[in-house]
């Protein structure tokens, strides 16, 4: 069990970083919102095309993961940021110990990353009459995606250099990544390099997880989560090993 006084300085730092998040609500409302209205407008080309049911899923996990992809802003903003104003390494000056500062840094984007996912879902099921027979399936694949989400958007906030260049990779990286996953449109109807090149990326075993989940193959569901689990913990560590250099770089300098 973590001490009293780390447990508080955790604490703390979590209430600090959801304040500077809600000082600017303006790209999370956008993240909130944004997918809602582009699962309305999309839902009825890909019911016309598959029929209710397949339709309506795929609009779904479509809307679920490209935008899940696009809001890696909210994670790496949060390090970018520190980054640039050099509080950072103002905060390692602290009595605050490496793991709390993630983990107060972490867990308001996980909230956030991981109540996107849970809007889009539960608007579908309300909205269009989404079928979900097997919740805690589809919640262990939410709950790795955005562990997932987690870690690669800090490894680019270490790796980016100004806001632009951040903002354009998980622009062109997130509609990059949906589309090779098959989450815009089916692999199936895509060329067949696409395939072949698929399960390389993230996006592939999201769009795969939510559907057996939905569909209720557990076994494909465990591989799915364990694959993502595996992701999230190289860019994690990745990140961490990114990140101490440039702070031991900065306090050299």
């Amino acid at each position: 069990m973590l001490p009293r006084e780390s447990l508080a300085r955790t604490g703390a730092l979590v209430r600090h970083n959801v304040l500077l998040m809600l000082r600017e609500p303006g790209p999370l409302l956008s993240r909130l919102i944004m997918p809602l209205a582009f699962l309305t407008l999309l839902r009825p080309l890909y019911v016309s095309a598959q029929g209710r049911t397949a339709g309506t899923q795929q609009a779904v996990i479509g809307t679920l993961v490209t935008f899940s992809l696009l809001a890696l802003s909210i994670s790496g903003n949060a390090i970018l940021t520190e980054r640039l104003g050099r509080t950072w390494d103002r905060l390692r000056g602290t009595p605050l110990r490496p793991a709390e500062m993630l983990v107060g840094k972490a867990i308001p984007v996980f909230a956030i990353l991981f109540a996107q996912q849970i809007l889009i879902v539960t608007f579908g099921v309300c909205a269009f009459g989404l079928r979900v027979t097997h919740p805690l399936l589809l919640l262990s694949v939410l709950l790795t995606w955005t562990c997932t989400l987690l870690g690669f958007g800090a490894l680019l906030g270490v790796l980016a250099r100004s806001v632009g260049e951040l903002s354009a990779s998980y622009d062109i990286g997130g509609m990059l990544l949906s589309s090779l996953g098959g989450a815009l449109v089916p692999l199936s109807v895509l060329p067949h390099w696409v395939a072949e090149v698929a399960p390389l990326t993230p996006g592939y075993w999201s769009v795969r997880g939510l559907r057996t989940a939905l569909a209720g193959d557990m076994p494909t569901v465990l591989t799915v989560c364990g694959t993502l689990l595996g992701v999230a913990l190289a860019c994690g560590a990745l990140a961490s090993i990114r990140l101490q250099g440039r702070s031991g770089r900065m306090v050299a300098l």
